[in-house]
């Protein structure tokens, strides 16, 4: 599975990695902002997206929201210090699947994870058997 990362910090991307890799996962695409991320969307589609809100040149929710204009399945989960509730409202209305406030562990992370592709997995599948 390909897991996109994106969070303007090196340091988050790499416990990021770190996690995914533990639960097997090491293909990884990385973008240090919204503008990033979207130039290597047009060009690769990964399994899952794992967004920071906070980001210079272009923000989490605005790039959820770009990605929902072109793709409506791809799943992607907020990662992020924004805790408030009318943030995680506002960022499930934009499209995120999941959300997961930082500082996470690596059970948080991969229970989100988890919980992201078997929804998903579920959605897709009678669309799959018809």
């Amino acid at each position: 599975m390909k897991v996109m990362l994106v969070d303007d910090s090196r340091t988050i991307r790499n416990i990021q990695k770190n996690v995914l890799a533990q639960l097997g996962h090491t293909d990884i695409m990385e973008a240090g902002d919204g503008v990033e991320a979207l130039k290597l969307l047009e060009h690769d589609t990964p399994s899952l997206v794992l967004i920071d809100w906070n980001m210079p040149n272009m923000d989490g929710i605005t790039l959820v929201r770009k990605i929902r204009e072109k793709n409506k399945t791809l799943p992607l989960i907020m990662c992020t210090t924004e805790a408030q509730k009318d943030r995680v409202i506002e960022a499930i209305k934009a499209g995120v699947n999941n959300y997961v406030v930082k500082p996470f562990n690596v059970e948080s992370l991969a229970e989100k994870i988890a919980q992201t592709m078997n929804k998903v997995g579920s959605a897709a599948a009678p669309a799959a058997a018809q």
